[in-house]
C-alpha cells in the first residue's frame, strides 16, 4: 500500500523540479546578451509510479503518480542551421579581408587627380615636346630633368605603397595562423571536458555553446567542416585534413621563403604545405595569401613592367643622341644590371660555378619594314609561365602579324620593331614565383625569321636555341654585346633614378641625332620629339601596346576588383545574415517568452507548496486524532 507520507514527497519533487526550471529560465536571461549563448529548456517527465508490472500489487485503481521530475535541460539548437553558417562564414571571411586591401589599393592611384603617377608621366612627356620646340635651350632641360624626377618619386611611392601593402598581407597571414593555432587548441581542450562531463552523465550546455562559438569563429579564417558523427569524437576539417580530432589541435607552422622573401603556411607535425583548395571560401586566411601572392604582387610586377620599359625606351634613344655639348651614349634613367658579368651570366645554383644566363633584351641586327610580307614558315619557342608556347608563322605573313601574333601568345616575352626598324625581343615579369622577372628564358625558331630575316639567333633549330639555363647563352645570338641587355634588379620601380650627371650637367641631355658621327646641330631637337612619342607609339609595355593602354587597364583593374569585392561582401552579408537571424530566432534568448516562463515556473512552484500545506494539514489530522 501506499505510505501516508506520499503526498509530501510528490510535493517535494514538484517544488524541485519547478525550482529547477526557474533557475534555468533565470539562467537564459542573465545570459540573454552573451554571445554564442543558446537558450536552455527544462524538460519535466513524471516520476516512476509506485507499482511497476509484476505479479502482485495492492488493489488500487490503476498506477499512482510520484510526482514530476526534470529528466533533462535541453540545449535549443539547429544542428543543419549551424553547417550552413560554418559553410558560409568562410567566403564572407575571405571578401571581407579582401575588401579592405582591394579598397587601399584604389586609394593608391590617385586617380584622376594632379598627383597621380598617369598626371606626372603626361607632364614628363610635355617637357621632352617642349625641348623638341627647344632644343637649344637651357631652361627646358631644367625642365625635363625635374619631370623625370617627379615621375620617378611618384613611381616609388606607389611601389613603395604597394609593397608595404604586400607586407601587411603577410603579416594578417602571421596573426591569422597564430589565431587558428590557438582556437584548434582551445576547441579540442574543450572536447575532452565536455567529453568527461558526458561520462558522469551531463550534458555540457554551455561548454557546447562555447564550442559552436569557436567553431564559427575559425569558420570565418579558413575554410572549414565539422564532422559530428562519432559521438565521442568532435572532428574539424579543413580541405579534407584533420584539423582538430578529439582531444587533439593539429597547429600549423610558418616557414621563411627564400625565393619569395615571405612565409609558407605548413603542417607542423607533417611539415607539408597547407593547401588552400577552394578560391573564394578560404576565410580570410585564403584572401591574404592571395593577396599576398597574386593580387598584390602581380600590381607590383604591372608597375615594375611599365617602369623597366619606360626607362629603357627612354634610355634606348637618348644613348643614341646628342646633348648640346656633344656628349653622347649618355643614360637619361641609371639602370642597375642584376650581374655585372656583361655576358649575363650567373651562378643560380650557388656552387660557385655559373650556370645560368640573366638577359633581359636582345636586338636583331636586320632593318625590317612591318608591312613586309615574311615569305618564310616555321614555328616559334617562347618561355610562358607554364613551360614554353609555340607559335607558328607563314609566308603570307607580314612582319606586324608575326610581332602581334607573339604578343598575343601568352609567352612570357614581348616583340617590337625600334626606333630603327630592329627586332626588339624584351622579356616580362614571371608568373611563377620559381622564375625571375625579367629574364628571356627560351627562343627558338625552326625556321629562318628569326635567324636570316631578323638577324637575332645566330642558327635555327634547337641546337640554335637561346636558353638561359646555360652559361654563355648570349652566344646563340647573332648580334654583339649591344645587342643585348642584362637583366636589372628586382623591382626596378623601387630604385630607377635619372642620372645624376645631367643634374650636374644638364646641358648633357640629349636633343637631336648626329649625323655621320657628327654631334646633332644646336637647333635638331628629332631626339626629344622621338622620346615625346613614346607616349602614344606600339611600345608593348607587357601585355598592353602603350603606356596610356597601361594606365588605363591599371586603374579599370583595381575598379573591377573593388566593385567585385564590394558586390560579394554585401551579397555575403546579406546571406549571413539571413542565417544569423534564423538562428537567433531558434536559439536566442526572447525576454516575453522568458518572462512568461518565470510566471508559469513561479505558479507551479506554488501550487507545489500549497498541495505540501494540504498535505501536512492532513497529516496533522490523523496525529491529532491519535492523541
Amino acid at each position: 500500500m501506499t505510505s501516508t507520507f506520499t503526498g509530501l514527497q510528490i510535493g517535494k519533487r514538484g517544488i524541485m523540479a519547478h525550482q529547477h526550471a526557474l533557475n534555468v529560465t533565470g539562467h537564459n536571461l542573465v545570459n540573454m546578451n552573451t554571445e554564442g549563448f543558446s537558450r536552455q529548456r527544462a524538460e519535466f517527465s513524471t516520476f516512476e509510479p509506485i507499482y511497476m508490472p509484476g505479479l502482485t500489487r495492492a488493489q488500487t485503481a490503476g498506477q499512482i503518480g510520484q510526482g514530476v521530475i526534470t529528466e533533462r535541460v535541453t540545449r535549443i539548437r539547429d544542428e543543419l542551421l549551424d553547417r550552413r553558417i560554418i559553410a558560409e562564414a568562410g567566403s564572407e571571411g575571405y571578401w571581407q579581408a579582401r575588401h579592405n586591401f582591394v579598397q587601399d589599393m584604389g586609394g593608391m592611384h590617385l586617380e584622376p587627380g594632379l598627383n597621380s603617377v598617369r598626371n606626372k608621366m603626361d607632364e614628363f612627356w610635355d617637357a621632352w615636346q617642349d625641348l623638341a620646340m627647344h632644343p637649344s635651350g637651357v631652361f627646358p632641360r631644367h625642365a625635363v630633368l625635374e619631370r623625370g624626377r617627379t615621375l620617378l618619386d611618384g613611381i616609388h611611392h606607389h611601389y613603395h605603397n604597394l609593397q608595404t601593402l604586400q607586407n601587411r598581407a603577410d603579416e594578417e597571414i602571421r596573426m591569422t595562423v597564430f589565431q587558428i593555432n590557438d582556437l584548434s587548441n582551445r576547441i579540442a581542450d574543450l572536447n575532452s571536458t565536455i567529453e568527461r562531463v558526458k561520462a558522469h552523465g551531463d550534458i555540457p550546455n554551455d561548454l557546447l555553446d562555447r564550442r559552436d562559438l569557436l567553431v564559427d569563429r575559425l569558420s570565418s579564417m579558413v575554410n572549414i567542416t565539422v564532422d559530428r558523427r562519432d559521438p565521442n569524437e568532435f572532428m574539424v576539417h579543413t580541405n579534407g585534413f584533420i584539423l582538430v580530432q578529439g582531444s587533439i589541435g593539429r597547429q600549423l607552422d610558418l616557414v621563411p621563403n627564400r625565393e619569395t622573401g615571405f612565409t609558407d603556411i605548413v603542417w607542423s607535425d607533417t611539415r607539408t604545405a597547407l593547401e588552400l583548395l577552394n578560391p573564394g571560401r578560404n576565410g580570410s586566411l585564403g584572401a591574404f595569401v592571395e593577396l599576398r601572392d597574386q593580387t598584390i604582387r602581380a600590381e607590383i610586377q604591372s608597375l615594375n613592367n611599365m617602369t623597366m620599359n619606360f626607362a629603357s625606351l627612354v634610355n634606348e634613344v637618348h644613348e643614341s643622341a646628342y646633348g648640346i655639348n656633344g656628349s653622347t651614349g649618355v643614360q637619361f634613367f641609371v639602370e642597375r644590371p642584376f650581374v655585372t658579368n656583361i655576358m649575363g651570366n650567373y651562378d643560380r645554383s650557388g656552387d660557385g660555378e655559373y650556370d645560368s644566363s640573366f638577359i633581359f633584351r636582345v636586338s636583331g641586327t636586320n632593318v625590317l619594314d612591318s608591312r613586309a610580307h615574311v615569305g618564310l614558315s616555321g614555328v616559334m619557342t617562347l618561355s610562358a609561365p607554364d613551360g614554353n608556347v609555340e607559335i607558328p608563322y607563314f609566308a603570307t605573313d607580314t612582319v606586324a602579324d608575326v610581332i602581334n601574333r607573339i604578343n598575343n601568345s601568352g609567352a612570357e616575352v614581348t616583340a617590337r620593331l625600334d626606333r630603327d626598324g630592329r627586332l626588339v625581343m624584351t622579356a616580362t615579369p614571371s608568373a611563377s614565383w620559381d622564375n625571375p622577372d625579367f629574364v628571356i628564358r627560351h627562343i627558338e625558331d625552326s625556321g629562318r625569321f628569326l635567324e636570316g630575316y631578323a638577324g637575332l639567333l645566330a642558327a635555327s633549330g634547337p641546337d640554335g636555341a637561346f636558353s638561359w639555363d646555360v652559361p654563355n647563352a648570349v652566344d646563340a645570338l647573332a648580334g654583339g654585346p649591344a645587342s643585348w641587355q642584362v637583366a636589372p634588379v628586382a623591382h626596378p620601380s623601387g630604385w630607377i633614378e635619372v642620372n645624376p650627371a645631367l643634374f650636374r650637367d644638364p646641358m648633357s641631355v640629349a636633343a637631336g641625332f648626329g649625323e655621320n658621327g657628327r654631334p646633332a646641330s644646336p637647333g635638331n631637337g628629332e631626339a626629344a620629339q622621338a622620346i615625346a612619342a613614346i607616349r602614344n607609339t606600339e611600345v608593348m609595355v607587357g601585355r598592353y601596346r602603350t603606356f596610356d593602354d597601361y594606365f588605363q587597364v591599371a586603374v579599370a583593374r583595381i575598379g573591377l576588383l573593388g566593385e567585385q569585392s564590394q558586390i560579394a561582401l554585401a551579397t555575403y552579408n546579406q546571406n549571413m545574415k539571413r542565417l544569423h537571424d534564423m538562428r537567433q530566432s531558434l536559439s536566442g534568448v526572447n525576454m516575453d517568452e522568458e518572462v512568461s516562463n518565470l510566471i508559469k515556473f513561479q505558479h507551479g512552484y506554488q501550487a507545489s507548496a500549497r498541495f505540501i500545506s494540504v498535505v501536512n494539514s492532513m497529516l496533522d489530522t490523523i496525529i491529532n486524532l491519535g492523541a
